[in-house]
C-alpha cells in the first residue's frame, strides 16, 4: 500500500518551509536547487508552484503576513496583543534576516510590497487602538510610524550571527516599547 501524494497546498508549504530555511542560512541569492534538495522534491515541483525567485519571495512575505494576522486573531481579546505582535515581528526579523533585508531594498513603489505593508497595518491597527483605549500606549501610531518601528527593529540585521540578531532585535524592541508604552 503506497502513501498518498501530498496535495498541492502541502507541497507549497513544504517548499516555503525549505525556502525560508535555505534563505535564512545562505541568503536570498542561494541556488534554488538548495530549496529543491531541502524540500526533497523535484525541480519541476518547485517551478510548478513558483515560476521564479520573486514568486517564492512574495509567497514568503504573504505567509508572514498571514501568520501575523492569525496571531492577531488569536489575541483578539488580549489588551497586550499590540505588544505581542511587535515581539513576533522582532523575532521574525532576527530569524529571517536575509528575507527582511531583501524586502527593505525593494522599491517602495512596488505594488505588491505596498499591498503587504498595508495588510500589516490593518493587522496592527485594531490591537494598537485597543492598547490605546486601555491606556497602555502613550500615543496612536499611524501606518508610517509603524513602518518606522519595523525599520528600527530591522536594526537587528546588523548582527553577524543569529544569536547577535536575536539580541539586537530584543534590545530594539525594548527601546521601542519603553518609548510607546504608557
Amino acid at each position: 500500500m503506497s502513501t498518498p501524494r501530498p496535495s498541492s497546498v502541502e507541497r507549497r508549504a513544504q517548499l516555503l518551509d525549505a525556502a525560508d530555511a535555505v534563505f535564512a542560512e545562505h541568503g536570498v541569492t542561494a541556488p534554488l536547487d538548495l530549496i529543491v534538495e531541502r524540500a526533497q522534491v523535484g525541480r519541476a515541483t518547485l517551478y510548478r508552484q513558483f515560476p521564479d525567485r520573486r514568486a517564492i519571495m512574495l509567497a514568503l512575505l504573504e505567509r508572514s503576513v498571514e501568520k501575523t494576522r492569525a496571531a492577531a486573531a488569536a489575541w483578539h481579546d488580549d489588551d497586550e496583543a499590540f505588544f505581542k505582535l511587535l515581539t513576533m515581528v522582532a523575532e521574525r526579523i532576527a530569524f529571517s534576516a536575509t528575507l527582511v533585508d531583501y524586502w527593505r531594498t525593494v522599491d517602495r513603489g512596488d505594488e505588491e510590497i505596498r499591498h503587504a505593508r498595508q495588510q500589516m497595518w490593518q493587522v496592527f491597527e485594531e490591537p494598537m487602538k485597543r492598547a490605546m483605549a486601555k491606556g497602555l500606549c502613550k500615543e496612536v501610531l499611524n501606518a508610517k510610524d509603524l513602518s518606522l518601528v519595523f525599520g528600527m527593529l530591522g536594526g537587528a540585521l546588523r548582527g553577524e550571527t543569529p544569536a547577535q540578531r536575536k539580541q539586537l532585535a530584543r534590545r530594539a524592541l525594548q527601546i521601542i516599547l519603553d518609548g510607546i508604552k504608557a
